[in-house]
């Protein structure tokens, strides 16, 4: 080739040698195809934009030009295609775990029992009540209006008379429900590249929180008596962390509650380690009839905690309303992250939400619910000690709304879970709950989200026939 050679004829050589790259692979520098190809920089520049432009190239500034691999995507509103393969390029790493917040299997087919949800059933829900204190909502005088950035003042002081202790409506951020509080918390309070100390197990979707941040999460065990305050210690003092995510109250996935010595000693090797405590109190509201422990920013005297509560799952998935409580410097951190995300909560939301907290018919929702979680999770622990042996029901607990399954030794979760879906019964594996490799193979099973008992027991017999029907290369070490 010689230098009166267009650009479009080197794009054409250049394209042909990107076809024996595998993608990802980089070109050669524009110096080198100077030289080999006997050009000027300008015709290399269009070349290289041209393939750009085509996707068959990603160029990286500083970094040089990369092969991309081509695919093809019909365009739904105009029926072209699409290539969005550069993309794969350009993204780099993975951001979000979106195996921890999506089903790995995707939707379940029609008339599936639903045990891997984290609502409750629409028959337990508040329905009516929250459809009337919407209504009501809308119709307040500035119910359109701009809301505060830190959630409307009689909303907050609900949350802070709710959580108890010296906790005042300035101490409470209004939030767009748990999974937001729990954005903005790591956000807010650790940078990029820190390790983040979670229970083993833990809230899958807390962990893909953690490492969207940029967070590396560190497990510490659990036993029957909740987090190990000896294992957190260590654990503090092997990472340097400076926080700590966990859910004392109605654990999930265990169910667990943190025993009453041990919240002194957690908050006490915390504060001895400069660290803060993220408490996820989401199921303070799903108490199975006996009395709920205090939370732990109740008897915080440091501002070491930093606490989460949500409505969601005691009352239905879309009143997306939750709130931080803290003191000192991070809730003024934790304000700016709010800030920058999304300004406020949506006025109306928070005023249905403030008529819901304020009516004598929430306690009434609160102990109804609780009586049927109670017989429900009695009848599901029931069936799967009748169902699947061999299998180990932890527990069961006194709050919350699952059942953590211990799997007999040798079976493979994720086939598990896989075969129950073929038979019309959706688990959650339960190597999803660990930050690294789990100890032993397990399954949360959820007794919310069915209609009735007869499901509950169906479910288990439909697990334990998967169960039962797996081959040893199927499910089964040998």
């Amino acid at each position: 080739m010689n230098d009166s050679s267009t650009s479009g004829e080197l794009a054409g050589s250049l394209r042909a040698l990107v076809s024996r790259l595998s993608p990802g692979d980089r070109l050669p520098s524009s110096r080198e195809l100077i030289k080999e190809y006997r050009v000027g920089p300008a015709t290399v520049a269009r070349a290289i934009a041209a393939l750009a432009a085509e996707g068959v190239v990603v160029t990286r500034p500083g970094s040089g030009t990369f092969a991309a691999q081509r695919g093809r995507l019909r365009d739904e509103a105009g029926g072209s295609d699409t290539d969005t393969d550069w993309q794969t390029v350009a993204l780099t790493d993975r951001a979000v775990d979106t195996h921890l917040i999506a089903e790995p299997l995707g939707p379940p087919p029609v008339g599936t029992i639903a045990m891997d949800g984290g609502y409750v059933h629409p028959s337990l829900q508040p329905t009516r009540a929250l459809s009337a204190a919407l209504a009501r909502a809308a119709r307040r005088p500035g119910a359109w209006d701009r809301a505060p950035a830190g959630g409307l003042t009689a909303l907050r002081t609900v949350f802070a008379r709710i959580v108890g202790g010296s906790v005042a409506a300035e101490d409470v951020l209004v939030t767009a429900g748990g999974q937001s509080a729990l954005s903005i918390a790591f956000r807010a309070i650790a940078g990029p590249g820190s390790p983040v100390l979670v229970e083993s197990p833990t809230y899958p979707r807390a962990l893909a929180a953690a490492r969207a941040a940029g967070l590396r999460p560190v497990p510490v065990p659990l036993d029957a008596d909740g987090l190990r305050p000896d294992m957190l210690a260590d654990a503090f003092a092997m990472t340097g962390a400076r926080l700590l995510y966990c859910q004392p109250t109605y654990q999930n996935p265990t169910g667990i509650v943190l025993a009453p010595e041990r919240r002194r000693q957690i908050l006490d090797v915390a504060r001895a380690s400069g660290a803060f405590v993220v408490e996820d109190d989401f199921a303070r509201h799903l108490g199975h009839g006996g009395a709920v422990p205090r939370p732990l920013v109740a008897d915080d005297r440091d501002g070491t905690v930093v606490h989460i509560t949500s409505l969601t799952k005691p009352a239905a998935p879309s009143l997306r309303i939750g709130a931080l409580v803290a003191r000192g410097p991070v809730m003024e951190r934790m304000r700016a992250v709010r800030l920058v995300d999304d300004f406020f909560v949506t006025r109306p939301l928070q005023e249905a939400a403030l008529e819901v907290l304020s009516s004598p018919a929430w306690d009434r929702h609160v102990r109804s619910l609780g009586t049927a979680l109670r017989e429900r999770c009695s009848v599901l622990a029931a069936a799967v000690a009748q169902e699947i042996p061999g299998a180990t029901v932890a527990g069961p607990p006194t709050g919350g709304l699952h059942l953590w399954v211990r799997l007999p030794s040798g079976v493979d979760d994720t086939v598990l879970t896989s075969a129950a879906r073929q038979r019309g019964v959706a688990v959650s594996a339960g190597s999803r709950y660990f930050a690294t490799e789990p100890p032993a193979a397990h399954v949360r099973l959820g007794f919310a989200a069915t209609a009735d008992h007869t499901e509950l027991t169906e479910g288990a017999r439909r697990l334990g026939a998967a169960l039962a029907g797996l081959g040893p290369k199927e499910g089964w070490d040998t």
